[in-house]
């Protein structure tokens, strides 16, 4: 990164932040880590309802026919030039290759015509520094919960940038639970909001689905029996020619996932001693594992962080903030970056 521009100071710093790991093409500008000037979604939810998951090849397709439009709107909003820029974040890991790409590729050619630094940024990590857009003084140590429709983690962090994972999932991750048990209910895809939408009107104590804690102190998630007991239930119920209510189906399912959740994160927080947790992912916008969870460590003396619904999806705002600590380290990318579909977090 030679010769991209490097500014001296650290008094106005302005990150492009870019986000295309899966079916959202994202972009937002923010101020000093911590003013956000603009924040740009374009979704591609109705597109791949339809097939009730994202479908890889459209959703690059259509990364590809949005992100410049998405980027200029979101440059647009903030009232800035291409050379007010500091630097240029982008997601290039984990994520869907094709979909990475199109970030990847349009983040370069940005911060090359700009003559500014290139960012590469985890998506877990920026799932977790979404956190530091509303929380900015928040302390270290602390544990964080990442809970996404691929990824289930229990991480401590000793400082930014700074991690340890202490658990994950071993099969699916809870997001991923939720929306086949969404599908297989017929609720539809993304599979979270409607499985909390139709447990609102559901009994959560009508269907008594497992809770795998595996071994004794794992911090470690499995989420594929309680799945597949959902299933189990409803074919035994057709087989017998009996309906089953929905809502108590989905209330039950729900209640067990997030009984795992909270029973986990309570266990590392036994055992690190740290009770400051942040809640992080798309699945950390559900209101039953939220308010489960702040009641739970608050009777520990302990305390819950977590970002605003429309910043626990994808979206660039988390990129821009994972970005904003990465340029004050001077953590910057080459010109060869590329898209790491399994990046690991650590």
């Amino acid at each position: 990164m030679s010769d991209a521009k490097i500014k001296c100071s650290d008094a106005h710093i302005c990150i492009l932040g870019i986000e295309t790991s899966c079916d959202e093409t994202a972009a937002a500008v923010l101020r000093n880590g911590r003013e956000l000037l603009s924040h740009v979604i374009s979704s591609q939810i109705t597109i791949h309802q339809k097939y009730g998951g994202v479908v890889p090849e459209i959703a690059s397709r259509e990364h590809l026919l949005h992100f410049q439009q998405v980027v200029e709107k979101a440059m647009t909003e903030a009232k800035l030039d291409y050379g007010d820029l500091d630097a240029i974040a982008v997601t290039y890991g984990p994520g869907l290759v094709g979909s990475l790409l199109v970030g990847v590729a349009g983040a370069k050619a940005i911060a090359y015509a700009a003559g500014v630094p290139l960012i590469g940024v985890n998506h877990l990590e920026a799932h977790i520094c979404a956190n530091f857009l509303v929380h900015p003084h928040l302390a270290f140590p602390c544990l964080a919960l990442l809970v996404s429709g691929g990824h289930t983690h229990l991480i401590l962090l000793r400082g930014q940038a700074d991690y340890e994972v202490l658990g994950r999932t071993r099969d699916d991750a809870a997001g991923e639970a939720l929306d086949k048990v969404a599908r297989t209910l017929g609720l539809g895809y993304p599979g979270g909001p409607q499985v909390q939408k139709a447990a609102a009107a559901g009994n959560a104590a009508a269907f008594d689905f497992p809770r795998a804690m595996l071994e004794p102190g794992s911090l470690d998630f499995s989420f594929s029996g309680m799945k597949s007991a959902v299933l189990n239930t409803l074919n035994t119920a057709r087989m017998k020619g009996l309906s089953l209510c929905v809502p108590d189906l989905a209330a039950s399912f729900q209640q067990a996932v997030v009984d795992v959740l909270v029973r986990k994160t309570l266990l590392a927080v036994e055992q690190t001693g740290v009770k400051r947790v942040l809640l992080a992912g798309g699945v950390a916008a559900n209101e039953l594992l939220r308010t489960t969870l702040t009641r739970e460590l608050k009777e520990r003396d302990g305390r819950l962080f977590f970002p605003p619904p429309q910043l626990c999806t994808d979206n660039g705002a988390m990129v821009a903030s994972a970005g904003y600590y990465r340029y004050l380290a001077r953590d910057f990318a080459p010109w060869t970056l590329n898209a790491v579909p399994g990046l690991n977090l650590t």
